[in-house]
């Protein structure tokens, strides 16, 4: 038994027309003629006399249909009532990889506070791997991750592509210069993420993908270990431009490597079939219109 089926039931029953009740259910006639017949055949009782254009209920339909009325009744109220709560629906649970979490979403957060101040974010920094496991078993409402994603069970929405660039300190020879190609790279020593970092796995395919074999004396966790590397001189990097920080203009100089440049895509990640919170929805459009401001900023480079 279906509550679209008890719905039909009660608009037949409060019309007493089958066409009438097809047209405020906005389906068709036979589509809801049919349906009431398998509740019928289910509940075991014929629920309403045909009489010509007219539907009367039967001695068991009245039955039925009162206790059917008051559950379509219940349903809807509990439904007008959550979407009415104040403290419902207002705590989200969002995942993003190292990349992402301190330079995209904490800036988010803060402007969630001032737009909206009901909305409690819980941010989970992770891997890839780990966060799209979280949105698949319900922990996370959505997570903010790099392509590839293959995992069926969730959708996959883009949210931004943004070049992947050189970073050096401000006293390297590069600094000053206005070109570096790939082969400028060859005698130069790389701080990277560690090997499970999605940026890492970015960057070895695109060196891969021109014969280029860098020379890594440095991996670390976190990118701000990275930037403190490559700032003391020790080595140089490749950076997503949303790690761009208006402090990194004192120590350190971000380059577009020339010919065919890398980039990355960040996506959002959400389960197909779970239920998206109003805070949820919320956070995501006040996120795309945040990416957007953030793409018109003047970067570094």
């Amino acid at each position: 038994m279906e509550l679209y089926q008890l719905r039909y039931a009660v608009a037949v029953a409060d019309t007493g027309n089958f066409t009438r009740a097809a047209e405020r259910c906005n389906v068709t006639q036979p589509s809801l003629s049919q349906q009431i017949i398998n509740l019928e055949k289910e509940v075991g009782h014929k629920l309403f006399h045909r009489l010509g254009r007219r539907a009367v209920l039967t001695e068991a339909g009245a039955v039925f249909i009162e206790r059917a009325r008051q559950i379509v009744y219940d349903v809807e109220n509990a439904a007008k009532e959550l979407s009415d709560h104040p403290s419902l629906d207002r705590r989200i649970t969002v995942g993003a990889i190292q990349t992402v979490a301190p330079y995209l979403l904490l800036p988010m957060i803060e402007v969630c506070k001032r737009e909206l101040p009901n909305l409690q974010i819980n941010l989970i920094e992770d891997f890839r791997v780990d966060l799209v496991h979280g949105v698949v078993e319900g922990d996370l409402d959505l997570a903010i991750v790099t392509l590839p994603v293959d995992d069926p069970r969730v959708s996959v929405e883009p949210l931004m592509t943004e070049p992947l660039l050189l970073v050096v300190g401000k006293n390297h020879p590069f600094a000053t210069r206005k070109e570096i190609s790939i082969n400028d790279l060859a005698d130069e020593t790389f701080v990277t993420m560690g090997e499970s970092s999605t940026l890492a796995a970015q960057i070895r395919s695109f060196f891969g993908g021109h014969n280029f074999q860098p020379k890594v004396g440095y991996r670390c966790a976190q990118v701000a270990t990275l930037k403190t590397l490559v700032a003391m001189g020790l080595a140089i990097s490749i950076l997503p431009r949303v790690d761009q920080e208006e402090k990194d203009r004192e120590t350190l100089t971000y380059l577009r490597l020339t010919g065919s440049a890398p980039t990355r895509e960040l996506v959002v990640v959400r389960h197909l079939q779970r239920y998206q919170s109003r805070g949820a929805q919320q956070f995501l459009q006040l996120l795309h219109e945040q990416v957007r401001l953030k793409q018109q900023e003047p970067s570094l480079e």
